[in-house]
């Protein structure tokens, strides 16, 4: 499911003396399947652009499009549009509330006006998807570790089968191993159901591993947009809007600067074993030598 946000501009407090301009004439088009990742520095607009795609928020100005449809023209229901486009937003544990894990679940779908089986056949379905077993089913979510909590959050999205997942800083204060085991399962989901996935981080390692294209926002317009290697080429004007690049990055410019011949971009730490484990081969077997 394709969508387009064309010339949207969004003012918080408009005409108040607390007037802000968050977002100043966007467009972007984000394709059917596509994984974009979106960064920014706290208050560069992000956050206030992913929650115009599915109604949340009303621009100002402009309109956004969904699979070809306007979500503000008066005759289209946001109802139907959120069905649509799933928002798991920061700390999605915050959004838990039932007493069980599959009560959480069910919520979604059983407001859209589901039968009974149909609930129950999602419900375990989108609790397959995340890796959250049977036998905790009626275990309450609070009980849950970050992780699982952030995977129960997302499988009550993921339940109501929408054909694009956002997700506003889905591993915000989990630990490393938590941190890609969500990400893992985001890309897992990605693959097996083709659904178009947003994902907002301030983690450059993570954008640079998971995600095919990256839009950089900055000041409420859109800085930059290609792939991560293209955009992590732009040092110097990362750093001026307080971003950074990947650390394995910063590791390959300063071996270059040793005189070190490194080809290419090096974004991953993949990568970065790949070009490195060859040189330090041959160094080795120069010292042999």
């Amino acid at each position: 499911m394709s969508i387009k946000i064309e010339n949207v501009s969004y003012i918080y407090g408009e005409g108040s003396p607390f007037e802000k301009r968050a977002l100043n004439d966007v467009s972007l088009t984000i394709e059917d399947g596509e994984f974009v990742g979106m960064i920014g520095h706290t208050g560069s607009g992000k956050s206030t652009l992913i929650q115009q795609i599915n109604g949340l928020l009303t621009p100002t100005l402009g309109q956004v499009y969904v699979d070809g449809e306007g979500i503000f023209n008066t005759e289209v229901k946001l109802k139907d549009i959120r069905q649509k486009v799933g928002l798991v937003f920061q700390y999605p544990e915050h959004q838990l509330f039932e007493m069980t894990i599959y009560k959480d679940v069910a919520f979604g779908p059983t407001n859209m006006g589901l039968d009974q089986e149909e609930v129950d056949r999602r419900v375990r379905w989108a609790l397959e998807i995340v890796g959250i077993d049977e036998e905790i089913f009626e275990q309450a979510p609070f009980d849950l570790s970050g992780g699982q909590k952030r995977r129960v959050a997302i499988a009550g999205v993921l339940a109501m089968k929408p054909k694009v997942l956002v997700l506003d800083e889905p591993t915000a204060g989990l630990d490393p191993q938590g941190r890609d085991e969500i990400l893992a399962e985001v890309t897992k989901l990605h693959e097996q159901l083709g659904i178009t996935v947003i994902l907002v981080s301030h983690s450059m390692e993570d954008i640079a591993r998971y995600v095919h294209r990256v839009v950089v926002m900055d000041m409420g317009g859109i800085r930059f947009d290609g792939t991560a290697k293209e955009v992590f080429r732009h040092v110097e004007e990362l750093e001026a809007m307080g971003l950074a690049v990947p650390q394995t990055a910063y590791l390959a410019k300063a071996l270059r600067e040793q005189g070190m011949v490194i080809e290419g971009d090096i974004t991953t730490v993949e990568e970065a074993r790949d070009a490195l484990l060859p040189m330090l081969k041959r160094l080795g077997d120069v010292q042999h030598d």
